[in-house]
């Protein structure tokens, strides 16, 4: 090989080398929290998990390869709720999805700074989450599944699919809906009157 190509070789390794050497670095890793407040073996909150990573995945962020999930299941218990909390604040990670009233108010609970992005919460103006859904404030936004004052059209539709319908029931868990939800029923109740 003659001096003239050594030195061309050569000189093209060194401008390659270093675009070889950024292209074999990793990229930077993002870690996501999520607190489900469920089984693990709840298959909603599986189904919703796996919606959940295939969102990433469509966003270009795959977990294991530049986004790490720290998935806590505390099957609905608030000690098991509070020490995942805990726990999810402390690794830290950049951000902290929250699936229900009770995570959403243990994860406030440990930290005011970590973002926290909550689903399926009842009323999250009436549980001090949000300010308000334009201006949420704080370290704490999300999206509601329900709009709890439709029920009285809830109850209105039920009644004309069902006009021979007579009693109705309604089931409510104040840990998970602490306030907000019976008041629209109860102005149903008095509007329909079911005995």
């Amino acid at each position: 090989m003659n001096r003239r190509a050594f030195i061309t070789l050569l000189g093209g390794a060194a401008v390659a080398w270093p675009l070889a050497a950024r292209a074999q670095q990793r990229e930077e890793i993002r870690r996501v929290g999520v607190l489900m407040g469920l089984e693990k073996d709840d298959p909603e909150g599986v189904s919703q998990l796996k919606a959940l990573k295939r969102a990433f995945q469509e966003l270009g962020w795959v977990d294991g390869r530049n986004l790490q999930l720290e998935i806590s299941w505390s099957g609905g218990e608030p000690d098991r709720i509070q020490a995942s909390a805990r726990e999810l604040v402390t690794l830290p990670c950049e951000v902290i999805i929250a699936r229900s009233t009770p995570a959403t108010a243990a994860l406030m609970r440990e930290t005011r700074t970590s973002p926290i992005v909550f689903a399926y919460v009842g009323d999250p103006i009436g549980s001090g989450f949000v300010q308000s859904f334009p201006r949420p404030g704080g370290n704490v936004t999300g999206f509601q599944v329900y709009e709890f004052t439709l029920a009285p059209k809830w109850l209105q539709l039920l009644m004309e699919v069902a006009p021979s319908l007579r009693r109705v029931g309604l089931i409510h868990n104040p840990d998970t809906v602490p306030q907000g939800f019976c008041v629209p029923w109860t102005s149903c109740r008095l509007r329909f009157r079911y005995d």
